[in-house]
């Protein structure tokens, strides 16, 4: 019986491939050479237009040494693998045109970067093997791609300021995760918003939010804590997250004075990683 995989998932594994064959300084020519593999096939995995057998996966995680990642890997292309009270939210997400997160003490999901993620997922209790670790980074890294389109959905972003000082991972993973989010508002394809803790108590600090917009469906909010998450589409629910977000970002800073904060607090870490 053929193997019916997640597309998504497949994109994935594909770009996961370039950003290593890259980081080890090696063409698609190379690898294919030292991997006994035509360079057109190895073109077609980066492209997410061909699925890697067992013994291509073998092939490259020993030529470039990733320790069988990309083995591992390769079960998460049957399908996406995402935490129960977190499936509803999912299948939203890909179908919202307008995204407005807040990330009390992370940075949120379709943001993370894949050293930020998996240092999120290695403290997970129970701790969750190399395996599960690296099925849930290739999900998460997966939901990013909707921001391949640049303009839909319309992404803003508020983060509190804990967000950029918690040192997730390590001053280096914290340097490039900011670096990322930097990208991404200098480009304008995300807004992005910063809440100093000079602001103190205010209506969002008990938890993660995102309010999702449709061309097609009602307004949704997703409240997230602990193991436990909850999709609310009742529009008094609706309008009071709302007007809670409004109020946040009312005493938030402006989208530029986020960006030269968040470039600052990277070049701390840059500084403290070198």
């Amino acid at each position: 019986m053929a193997i019916e995989d997640n597309p998504e998932s497949r994109v994935s594994y594909g770009e996961e491939l370039r950003s290593r064959r890259e980081a080890a300084g090696l063409t698609q020519e190379q690898l294919s050479q030292r991997a006994i593999l035509s360079r057109t096939h190895v073109a077609h995995m980066e492209a997410g237009r061909r699925r890697p057998s067992p013994e291509d996966a073998q092939r490259l995680d020993q030529v470039l040494g990733t320790g069988g990642f990309f083995v591992r890997f390769l079960p998460t292309l049957d399908g996406r693998k995402v935490a129960e009270h977190f499936e509803a939210a999912a299948e939203f997400e890909q179908q919202a045109s307008v995204i407005r997160e807040y990330g009390a003490s992370l940075i949120p999901g379709i943001l993370q970067t894949d050293g930020y993620a998996r240092a999120v997922f290695q403290t997970r209790f129970p701790p969750m093997t190399e395996e599960e670790c690296d099925e849930a980074l290739v999900t998460r890294l997966g939901r990013s791609r909707i921001l391949d389109d640049p303009k839909s959905p319309v992404v803003w972003t508020l983060l509190d300021e804990a967000a950029l000082r918690r040192p997730v991972g390590g001053p280096l993973v914290m340097a490039q995760q900011l670096q990322h989010v930097l990208a991404l508002g200098d480009s304008r394809r995300i807004r992005v918003h910063v809440l100093p803790f000079g602001v103190g108590a205010h209506t969002l600090m008990e938890g993660m939010v995102s309010l999702m917009w449709f061309e097609d469906l009602p307004p949704i909010v997703y409240a997230e804590g602990w193991k436990t998450g909850k999709v609310w589409d009742t529009a008094t629910v609706v309008q009071q997250c709302l007007a809670a977000y409004d109020l946040v970002l009312g005493d938030a800073l402006s989208h530029q004075k986020s960006l030269a904060l968040i470039r600052s607090v990277a070049e701390e870490y840059e500084h403290e990683a070198q």
